[in-house]
């Protein structure tokens, strides 16, 4: 993993609302569009193909560029065949050195919800930003938001990592917009001040998992079963998660305040909760007596623990696609790695932070496989990127309004975003 430094400038912004919204609004960039040929064009397709670009300054170290690869409509019965596109393409690109603003995350109102990412970027006052991790997302669910993977937010680890090898992790520091990529790892335990007696946690704001069979117990300490052990916020959502198992709720000194053999509760601004289900409630029971010690460690691959502070923000995503200017993305044959709608977050070698979204499943814009959304972030001049969650999530705003074209027609509400707001970063 490696962190990229950078000298932010106090420069002031300088872009023009209106021409923003032109953009955002699909009206077009207001600069004219060029032919592509003072940068790589775009490995994609065969290479007759017509390709063109148009860029705006949105503000001061910031712009945004427009990548359209062929020029005729694909037949729609070969969008994941056609060697002729097209392909629409927009890259967020950010300047550390000469702007004041900051990259940050955001889910909204609680973690556990979703909402459109126009909306988090217009909530988050920000002047841009892209959908960011995968999230539970089905419909049917309860907590549709909740994220599959790291999820931090102002300092706080509100979601722990998987520790899938799938997982790629983005971690960036808004005081110094200094980015972190690779794959982290999280370790959490409760203990009892007094007996010093420990437990495992396993989650972070995720609905634990009643046993097959135990879920109808007059008792749920009577389960026999593996359970889960997880620690909730008053972040995840306007009340724990409800159901079979026990409860332990704890004021900000890590003190108990309740106990409940039943789980579902609502937390006050300072209090957290343990929930526990299957074997693991009498643990629980056993441990959260008086007052407990609650530990939390997130380290990085060579080990090292990384130390959160307010200003410091984290997503998950699927996938390294470059490692040092290399492309390490794996092989696969299944829909995942066939060609989608992409979000790519990635680095240039001189600490650029840059945002990717690729319109796909259309016959405007056909998409990219995996292996060709790494090449695409090659030839942007990426040196570390990571795949963000896609499909019908990828999404691009800017002051809040579309600049891409979903591809189910209709923006869909997200887990989280990235989001650059165009101020210095105060948090505490």
């Amino acid at each position: 993993m490696i962190f990229y430094a950078s000298s932010a400038s106090r420069a002031r912004r300088v872009g023009a609302v209106a021409a923003v919204m032109t953009v955002a609004l699909g009206l077009g960039l207001a600069s004219a569009a060029r032919a592509a040929n003072s940068d790589p064009t775009l490995p994609l397709g065969d290479s007759d193909l017509a390709e063109t670009r148009s860029s705006q300054t949105l503000t001061r170290g910031v712009t945004l560029t427009r990548i359209v690869r062929g020029t005729d409509p694909a037949p729609a019965d070969q969008i994941t065949t056609t060697t002729r596109g097209p392909w629409v393409v927009n890259v967020l690109t950010i300047d550390p050195t000469a702007t004041r603003g900051h990259l940050a995350a955001t889910y909204g109102a609680d973690l556990a919800g979703v909402e459109k990412t126009t909306d988090l970027v217009r909530a988050a006052g920000a002047l841009a930003g892209v959908n960011a991790s995968f999230f539970t997302f089905t419909a049917s669910a309860q907590y549709p938001g909740d994220p599959v993977g790291l999820g931090v937010f102002g300092g706080k680890l509100l979601s722990e990592p998987t520790g899938d090898p799938a997982e790629a992790n983005l971690v960036v520091d808004a005081r110094s917009n200094r980015v972190l990529m690779g794959q982290l790892r999280w370790s959490g335990t409760v203990q009892n001040k007094r007996t010093k007696v420990t437990l495992p946690l396993e989650f972070v704001n995720h609905p634990p998992v009643v046993p097959a069979g135990c879920a109808d117990l007059a008792q749920p300490t009577q389960c026999t079963l593996p359970g889960d052990v997880v620690r909730f916020t008053p972040e995840f959502a306007e009340a724990t998660p409800a159901g079979t198992g026990v409860e332990v709720v704890l004021d900000g000194q890590g003190c108990v305040v309740r106990t409940s053999t039943t789980r579902g509760t609502t937390l006050g601004p300072d209090q957290t909760s343990l929930q526990a289900t299957g074997r693991e409630t009498v643990a629980l029971l056993a441990v959260a007596k008086g007052c407990v010690r609650q530990t939390s460690t997130v380290r990085d691959e060579t080990g090292r623990k990384l130390r959160l502070h307010a200003g410091m923000f984290g997503v998950n995503g699927r996938y390294r696609l470059l490692t040092g200017g290399r492309i390490v993305v794996p092989d696969g044959s299944d829909s995942f790695f066939a060609r989608n709608p992409r979000t790519v977050a990635g680095t240039t070698a001189d600490g650029r932070i840059v945002l990717v979204t690729i319109d796909g499943r259309m016959t405007t814009s056909v998409g990219t496989t995996m292996a060709e959304t790494a090449a695409v972030a090659a030839a942007l001049g990426l040196h570390d990127a990571i795949n963000l969650d896609g499909g019908g999530s990828t999404t691009m705003s800017v002051e809040g309004a579309l600049v891409n074209r979903p591809s189910g027609g209709t923006e869909r509400a997200v887990g989280d975003a990235l989001v650059f707001v165009d101020s210095r970063f105060t948090g505490r």
